[in-house]
């Protein structure tokens, strides 16, 4: 009778629902349902399509039917109506300074530091402000779609600490400049920070330590080789402000009779792992220098326009075979994170420089955001693309508003209509961060009122009173 009982059980579990094959793997997290642009090389879209992440690797990407008939899971998001995409990733900011936003505005990029941002800094800069200011940050890349971003900063082991801590990917690197600084009174002792920076973190699955040297203008050769050596002894990216203004182009050609290009060429700075901010007075001689190294190329829009910086020719980069990933730069001069904006900006930009309204297309904005951001910032076997091996960063899009439907083309929808609050959720190494806009690793309203208290210190240090 026993036997007869067991028997009944085992053939009720194989014919009905809960029979779990044999073929089948439990994995962490399915998400199923929705539109999934993966930016592999074939830039398939799946409609519908799921995607199985076990821990924190994608295992499984296809139609829901294929893999539900693999997989079930702990837990499953219903992605119906929605776009699935790789995280975007900002390749250039200063996620502290978003405790300047608004501070000074509709001024030229050399005033602006020279006259408000560098005082302020050298008045308010502490590792608390950078902690108060890093989580705010992370708080706005988190909602707007963000999973990874590139820094430069002072105090770079806070903002490690808090990026580590809220589970965000970061390459990281410890600014180096001549003058005195917040953290380290002469550029030795910054590129010291560096160096133990670097040695902290190397070994950390969310965060890349790199090296920061400010710019060729506020460096002297002895330190941008230092630094450059440095990085290639770690194998760490190197980040530079490269060729922003036409001010640094005249100082190199008062200094070395040479452009920026040229200089750091001389001097033997430029790598594969060099991650150019910027990049906006250069000559096709200078691309070709460019492209020869390899160095990756970080395009600002915002930040370029709103201080009238001029207009990166990134079709003429893109031509060259250099790789050019988008950011945001500080909030200080954007004065927002929100990488859709950066990229319709990207594309609106350049059909009106280059005359032509094919420069530079919805799919080239977003791989920029996506998989060309991975390659700047040396991730792409990581990150960038929704494929099977990779790492588990992604975000789910609403496509409920008003200005999203009809939708007849997702990518076209996401550069041209999308906005970062229309991000759902974000997922990075597996990990949820934000849920159906409910962010679970960081206490929203704390963050926002101690960010609004740490504001009101900045304007009594500037000898400003706080608005009425």
């Amino acid at each position: 009778m026993v036997q007869f009982i067991a028997s009944f059980i085992l053939i009720f579990l194989m014919s009905g629902a809960g029979y779990l094959s044999a073929a089948q793997r439990t994995v962490s997290l399915i998400i199923t349902g929705g539109v999934v642009v993966t930016m592999d090389e074939e830039r398939r879209v799946l409609s519908p399509g799921a995607i199985a992440i076990a821990e924190d690797v994608i295992v499984a990407v296809g139609s829901p039917d294929s893999v539900q008939k693999e997989y079930i899971a702990d837990d499953t998001i219903e992605a119906s109506g929605k776009i699935v995409l790789p995280g975007l990733i900002n390749t250039h900011t200063h996620a502290p300074m978003v405790m300047y936003r608004g501070l000074a505005d509709d001024l030229a990029l050399m005033d602006w530091l020279d006259q408000y941002i560098l005082p302020a800094e050298a008045k308010t800069v502490t590792p608390e402000f950078v902690r108060v200011g890093t989580k705010l940050a992370l708080l706005e890349m988190i909602r707007s779609g963000t999973t990874t971003y590139a820094d430069m900063y002072y105090f770079e082991d806070v903002i490690a600490e808090v990026t580590h801590e809220v589970g965000m990917r970061a390459v990281l690197g410890q600014t180096v400049i001549q003058f005195p600084a917040p953290d380290a009174a002469t550029p030795r002792e910054a590129l010291d920070r560096a160096s133990q920076f670097i040695e902290r973190w190397k070994k950390d699955k969310l965060i890349t330590p790199a090296v920061a040297p400010h710019s060729m203008f506020t460096l002297d050769r002895k330190m941008l080789e230092a630094s450059h050596a440095l990085s290639q002894q770690h194998k760490v990216p190197l980040l530079i402000h490269f060729a922003e203004t036409r001010d640094e182009v005249e100082i190199a050609q008062q200094q070395y009779s040479q452009t920026p290009t040229e200089y750091l060429d001389e001097i033997g700075f430029w790598s594969a792992n060099t991650v150019a901010a910027h990049g906006i007075w250069v000559s096709k001689e200078d691309i070709a220098v460019l492209q020869k190294h390899q160095v990756g190329v970080s395009h600002n829009p915002e930040s370029n326009m709103k201080l009238a910086s001029g207009t990166a020719p990134v079709s003429s980069y893109l031509a060259a075979g250099v790789a050019v990933g988008l950011g945001t730069d500080g909030a200080a001069s954007n004065n927002d994170l929100d990488m859709f904006e950066a990229m319709r900006f990207t594309a609106l930009l350049h059909k009106l420089h280059d005359n032509d309204p094919r420069a530079v297309g919805a799919e080239v904005a977003l791989e920029m955001a996506t998989i060309g951001g991975a390659k700047v910032l040396g991730l792409e076997d990581q990150v960038g693309s929704l494929e099977v091996g990779k790492r588990a960063d992604l975000i789910v899009v609403s496509m409920d508003a008003a200005r999203q439907t009809p939708m007849y083309n997702p990518i076209s929808n996401l550069v041209y209509t999308t906005h970062g609050d229309d991000v759902v959720t974000t997922i990075v190494n597996g990990r949820v961060l934000m849920r159906d806009k409910d962010v679970l690793t960081l206490d929203e309203d704390i963050v926002i009122s101690e960010a609004r208290a740490m504001a009101i210190e900045v304007l009594e240090a500037i000898g400003v009173r706080e608005p009425e």
